[in-house]
């Protein structure tokens, strides 16, 4: 169906591709995984997990990938044989020590070799007899999602207790969504905080799919959705640049399991307004038309803690806008890639944007930007290139060092906004 739309390719989910990835691994690659990621962090799992599989290697180094890294330890300490886990500087400061604590409490054996509570680890892997087990998720939820991907395999499954309100707690659910895909029963509290999950016992009937299947042999098809935190970059497009209409196809707002599909809900009130679109010819074939109308409000408010990855986008976009705002539950951007506080706060000014920030929000008081004096450092921080990379289009001899960190979760992404310079140049 031809459209005067702009049409956007977004990469398929990194999240959902590592879960799966895991999880295939775990049950002896009974999935057949459409659509992967090409990602560098989901590149990274699958060579890990390949060479975890052949036995060539005891060595595993996770490069700056914290999924990659937390997934990979719990894999590790469930499995029989003597491992070595580690990553680079940044990925050493990053906390690993409420996933360690939990997996040690089932049993099993984790030294840390440096600094307790971080990489590198020396782990003795062995399968688990114990049921129950306690997690701190306020720093992560990848670390109750890597103690939920295990759960399967475990003789007796795995009865997990958040000792505290999940971050991104819509991960977690992510995470429980790709189990039932995979016909394993779960079941969570009325306060959501204790999770449990049933050993994998495999029948015909069990296997569901929300994605469009077929067998394959003995192989289920799993089909990866598009991912929603990559569109947040052309959504902040449309909001600088109104009256320009861009379709990303393979966009679900009704049936995807994305928390971050909420970024269509966030920039609807900085002016974005978000149409889905079904397939005349195909019916589980999904997009999204998205359009700015130029009016939103001279202030905005907003709480990340289920969608942080989202916050870079957002201030950006505000600060680009000329608006107040106050972003709230960013407490766990200072133990991203980077720190993305202190990041947003650095490259802003440059462009005269003056940021106040505590330990849980950011405040951005109303600024006219210009074009810095200075390139752009992302701080070897994908998002952070990503965000900044949108205003390229107001700024077009913005420099942005170290562009190719956009490979970590959206290889294609400088592509995909070159389309949007012949928009730009019209505004």
């Amino acid at each position: 169906m031809e459209t005067n739309d702009l049409h956007i390719a977004l990469p398929p989910s990194k999240s959902l591709s590592n879960r799966w990835l895991i999880l295939n691994h775990l049950l002896g690659g009974r999935f057949l995984l459409r659509n992967l990621s090409d990602s560098d962090d989901t590149v990274l799992m699958q060579t890990l997990l390949g060479q975890l599989k052949r036995g060539h290697t005891h060595v595993f180094n996770c490069g700056n990938a914290g999924t990659v890294a937390r997934f990979m330890l719990a894999v590790l300490a469930i499995t029989p044989g003597q491992w070595t886990l580690d990553g680079d500087e940044r990925l050493r400061q990053r906390p690993m020590a409420p996933l360690i604590d939990a997996l040690r409490s089932m049993g099993c054996h984790i030294q840390c070799l440096g600094e307790e509570g971080h990489l590198p680890l020396l782990i003795t892997g062995f399968t688990p007899q114990h049921k129950m087990a306690e997690v701190d998720p306020t720093n992560s939820s990848q670390f109750a999602s890597a103690m939920l991907l295990i759960g399967p395999i475990l003789p007796l499954g795995l009865t997990l207790t958040l000792t505290d309100r999940a971050s991104s707690r819509p991960y977690i659910n992510m995470t429980l969504h790709v189990l039932s895909q995979a016909g394993i029963h779960t079941s969570v509290s009325a306060n959501q905080r204790v999770y449990r999950v049933d050993p994998y016992m495999p029948t015909g009937s069990d296997i569901q799919t929300s994605q469009p299947s077929r067998k394959s042999g003995r192989s289920t098809q799993i089909i990866i959705e598009r991912d929603w935190s990559s569109a947040s970059y052309f959504y902040a497009a449309a909001a600088l640049f109104p009256h320009c209409r861009l379709r990303m196809q393979g966009l679900s707002l009704s049936s995807s399991c994305q928390g971050d599909k909420v970024v269509a809900e966030i920039f609807e009130r900085l002016g974005v307004v978000t149409h889905e679109v079904h397939s005349p010819y195909r019916r589980n074939m999904h997009s999204i038309t998205i359009e700015g109308k130029g009016d939103y409000d001279e202030s905005f408010e907003y709480n990340f803690i289920d969608c942080p990855d989202l916050m870079p986008t957002v201030l950006v976009t505000c600060a680009a806008l000329g608006i107040r705002a106050r972003l709230k539950g960013v407490k766990n951007l200072r133990i991203k890639e980077s720190d993305r506080i202190m990041a947003l706060t650095e490259e802003l000014g440059k462009m005269g944007c003056h940021i106040a920030h505590t330990a849980t929000e950011v405040r951005l008081n109303p600024s006219t930007l210009v074009m810095p004096s200075q390139p752009i450092e992302v701080h070897n921080d994908h998002r952070i290139a990503m965000a900044f990379g949108i205003l390229s289009l107001r700024y077009p001899d913005l420099q942005i060092q170290n562009p190719e960190s956009v490979n970590k979760s959206f290889p294609l992404f400088w592509q995909q906004l070159s389309q949007l310079k012949k928009i730009a140049t019209k505004a």
